[in-house]
């Protein structure tokens, strides 16, 4: 049984939501919540695998709840369901701690794709520094490897997969050197001269869209590798 500490100021909608997880999809255990005051009343008195939660409520908004969770709880998977749609919006739920951004309108049946997919990854987190991460900043930048997606402001651009894959391999190692055969082989699964010459080609598409924040640098070393750094700021890695 999965426990979900559902946070919405729609009482049709949290009832909707709560019945078809409960009802329709089934599995799952819903306590509701109007607002983030008392989304974290009813988690300082319960244990919850997911929290759901909208960002516009009144007395206490969904972001203010999840930075004070992040406080105490950092590995609890919070998903945030909001009709608040452009891309400041979605970094700003990112960086609040959010594990994943939902736009309104969606189904349930979505909603609970979405539960199972964060629960998996947090799941599957059973070494120390091997988690997946489901957001990282970059500068300025927010990626999200889950969407192939690189925000910038009110910027949002997509990465194709394998750019999204090479691109968060860098990410995983910030300030490393990560070897040319290493990528190769963990994404074109081969290291000959075509792959190679096609990782030239993606470090150049990555470089163009990381150049607004000067910060961001991606280096290739001759025969060594590739090294993605942020410079004058520690870079924060988010494992939200």
């Amino acid at each position: 049984m999965t426990h979900v500490l559902l946070v919405e100021d729609d009482k049709n909608l949290c009832f909707i939501l709560k019945s078809s997880l409960e009802q329709m999809i089934g599995g799952y255990e819903v306590e509701a919540a109007a607002n983030g005051k008392e989304g974290l009343e009813k988690l300082a008195g319960g244990k919850f695998d997911v929290i759901v939660s909208d960002v516009e409520m009144p007395v206490m908004d969904g972001m203010t709840m999840v930075r004070h969770i992040r406080e105490h709880h950092p590995n609890v998977a919070i998903i945030f369901i909001t009709g608040l749609t452009t891309a400041r919006d979605v970094i700003n739920g990112y960086q609040s701690g959010a594990d994943f951004y939902i736009k309104k309108p969606f189904l349930p049946e979505e909603l609970d794709a979405h539960i199972q997919a964060v629960l998996k990854v947090k799941q599957s987190a059973v070494v120390p520094g091997t988690e997946e991460k489901l957001s990282y900043t970059l500068g300025k930048y927010t990626f999200v490897p889950s969407q192939n997606l690189l925000l910038y402001d009110e910027e949002r651009q997509s990465l194709t997969p394998k750019e999204a894959k090479v691109l968060e391999m860098l990410c995983r190692k910030i300030g490393q050197i990560v070897s040319r055969e290493e990528i190769l082989t963990a994404i074109w699964q081969t290291a000959d001269f075509y792959s190679s010459r096609s990782l030239d080609v993606f470090i150049t598409k990555l470089r163009k869209y990381l150049a607004k924040d000067e910060s961001v640098v991606l280096k290739v070393q001759k025969g060594v590798g590739v090294i993605l750094e942020v410079l004058h700021d520690s870079s924060v890695l988010q494992n939200k």
